[in-house]
């Protein structure tokens, strides 16, 4: 198969240089599916703006900790039938069903990788303050106040149970 507009698509070390991965990555997304590169004349691999935001959207989840079986089973989304009018291909009712069953469980996953990143988020900014407080009696003290004065200082400064 050769790209139809070259001027559109660019070559895996481009690829792989703007999405910050490695050529071999690239062709590992190709051997799993997950995108399906044009070929040039000689062969060569090379990626439409749509391959690139897919690979994009994989390498988003896999950072989210979604496993690669997953990130496949979301991003290769089987073809059932061309319409005859010839438009785009659709799946069917089959395959948007255990789309929208992959979709709601990796949305779960999801929503609770959100919730913990939130009560992480809530107990840094609880250490934050301790150190804010612990590094200004630490600068009080430096700056010669007595210990009787910094220590209320922080007792003040002090969230309230």
């Amino acid at each position: 198969m050769t790209a139809a507009n070259p001027a559109r698509t660019i070559t895996v070390r481009d690829a792989a240089a703007r999405l910050g991965v490695t050529p071999r990555t690239l062709k590992y997304y190709e051997e799993l599916g997950i995108v399906v590169p044009v070929r040039s004349e000689g062969g060569y691999r090379l990626y439409e703006q749509a391959d690139l935001d897919k690979l994009a959207r994989a390498l988003r989840m896999r950072s989210l900790g979604f496993s690669l079986t997953v990130v496949t089973a979301m991003l290769q989304q089987p073809v059932d039938a061309a319409p005859p009018d010839g438009g785009r291909p659709r799946l069917s009712n089959t395959s948007l069903k255990a789309l929208r069953g992959t979709l709601s469980e990796q949305l779960g996953t999801l929503d609770a990788r959100v919730a913990q990143v939130r009560r992480e988020l809530k107990e840094a900014a609880a250490l934050q303050a301790q150190l804010r407080r612990d590094l200004g009696y630490v600068e009080r003290r430096l700056a010669g106040e007595p210990v009787e004065e910094a220590l209320e200082q922080r007792r003040k400064e002090r969230p309230a149970p």
